[in-house]
């Protein structure tokens, strides 16, 4: 199969395969993490801190919906990841159609579900009254963007299965500058408040989507996209759905909990919640830094695993996992010694300034727990074992933290009683899945679902001369 701009990551060393995939995915995640932030800086500064807390209330309920579909579509990256390491051209082109048809049409439920429930759903989280029409203009502003949301999210999630991690980063930066532009037009030249930012975000978020499109359509390999194509193909969607679906269930599973914590800190009042937003914002850098080394270990896993090299598979998670840690440790030490002047860029309000560092001084020694977490899955998930991730951060995230919620903090009143709830349960959920990883046969159970297909590979991994003809034939001529 021809790779051209593409990275090897079955061959060659794994620290150097695995940071030149990496960097790329942190510094666009970066630029992601912009979009909406940039509503918040923008807002905090130039409208109020009652502006800030209703455009922060809405994140966990555009995150619900949006994490479900985008999960199940992770499930396309994982097939095309594996079919690209084993040089499955065909296929690699069925899953990359399957998978654009899925993002048009999840981004259309995901649109018309956000308008019919914005409504109701601010009001279960008991958002405050004096907030709550500016939350359901920005909601409902923000919903019409999904469309163009899933098919950017499932675009760059493509180009990754196939190791373009450059890409996305490229059309990110330049879709946040023009998201920042958008800002400042909006909601400072023309005083829209926090309808300027929704809108100036949807805007963003189409050009992205139009960007990745186009390059989907320009590549001259098995990915690229022909309108015509575009289609359901039933045994790539049956694989899609058996290995997004869980995953999918679990983005649902972190985002209900952190509805049930949005509400909570909804009851602590208007100065909470804005604190409680900007943390989110500036405590967003370890995510990134930790989801993005998820990404590429699951990227990783998958295309070593549809080449058999699953010794690899393994090497590269210990390092992987090494590298994380670390970099999670080195930035943790850097938002504690800022958090301060990290605060006060969003907000001149001591009062908002002294609850979100208090959350900060909580929650920054335990961050690289995560790590473990984020790896371990990856990993797993890569090489298509799902079900025992979900089952893991079902019961050591979601379950443990609502029974906090429930059971703990209404008896202590304070927010440093919520907060805590964080480390204790990634704690938990990361020694199951260290013991998990060690002694349970995910890896084992792969190979075995996998050994059908060693008769079209020779003894050294390599696609045989039949199958590489195979390949070739299936590969879309360009227009």
């Amino acid at each position: 199969m021809k790779q051209t701009g593409t990275a090897p990551i079955t061959e060659g060393v794994i620290w150097k395969q695995l940071l030149r995939f990496f960097f790329p995915i942190l510094i666009g995640t970066l630029f992601q993490q912009l979009y909406n932030t940039v509503d918040a800086l923008v807002i905090g500064q130039f409208v109020g801190k009652d502006s800030l807390a209703a455009v922060g209330t809405t994140g966990t309920l555009v995150n619900l919906l949006v994490n479900f579909f985008v999960g199940i579509a992770s499930g396309a990256t994982v097939i095309i990841s594996q079919y690209f390491g084993a040089g499955d051209a065909k296929n690699v082109s069925k899953a990359v159609h399957t998978s654009i048809a899925f993002s048009i049409a999840s981004g259309i439920l995901v649109t018309a579900i956000g308008l019919f429930t914005a409504t109701s759903s601010l009001r279960l989280l008991q958002v405050p009254q004096d907030i709550f029409d500016e939350a359901l203009l920005y909601l409902q502003i923000y919903y019409f963007g999904m469309l163009a949301s899933m098919i950017y999210n499932v675009g760059t999630g493509i180009l990754r299965a196939i190791g373009d991690s450059r890409t996305p980063l490229y059309i990110l930066i330049v879709s946040c500058i023009l998201n920042i532009v958008l800002d400042l037009f909006f909601v400072v030249v023309i005083p829209w408040g926090v309808a300027g930012a929704a809108i100036a975000t949807v805007l963003s978020q189409v050009f992205s989507a139009v960007l990745i499109l186009a390059r989907l359509m320009r590549a001259r390999e098995a990915y690229r996209v022909r309108l015509r194509l575009i289609r359901f193909h039933r045994s790539i969607l049956k694989g899609l759905l058996k290995i997004g679906m869980p995953t999918g269930l679990q983005s649902v599973m972190y985002s209900l909990s952190n509805l049930m914590v949005q509400s909570t800190v909804n009851a602590f009042g208007t100065d909470t919640i804005a604190a409680w937003t900007i943390f989110g914002k500036i405590d967003a850098v370890i995510w990134m830094v930790v989801g993005s080394f998820g990404i590429a270990v699951t990227t990783f896993s998958g295309q070593n695993y549809g080449a058999m090299k699953y010794d690899r598979i393994k090497k590269g998670t210990r390092i992987c996992l090494l590298i994380c840690v670390f970099s999670v440790i080195g930035v943790s030490l850097l938002l504690f010694a800022f958090s301060a002047p990290l605060f006060s860029f969003f907000t001149g309000d001591s009062g908002v300034i002294r609850i979100g560092r208090q959350m900060m001084n909580i929650m920054v020694p335990f961050y690289f727990i995560y790590a473990f977490i984020e790896i371990y899955s990856g990993t797993i998930r890569g090489v298509g074992e799902v079900m025992q991730s979900t089952i893991i951060t079902f019961a050591g995230i979601c379950i443990l933290r609502i029974a906090w919620l429930v059971f703990y903090v209404p008896f202590h009143q304070n927010i440093n009683a919520l907060v805590v709830n964080y480390p204790l349960t990634w704690m938990i959920t990361a020694i199951a899945f260290i013991v998990y990883y060690l002694r349970g046969n995910w890896l084992k159970r792969a190979i075995s679902r996998q050994k059908p297909l060693e008769e079209s590979y020779d003894s050294n991994n390599v696609v045989t001369q039949q199958h590489k003809e195979e390949s070739e034939s299936c590969q879309i001529p360009e227009l």
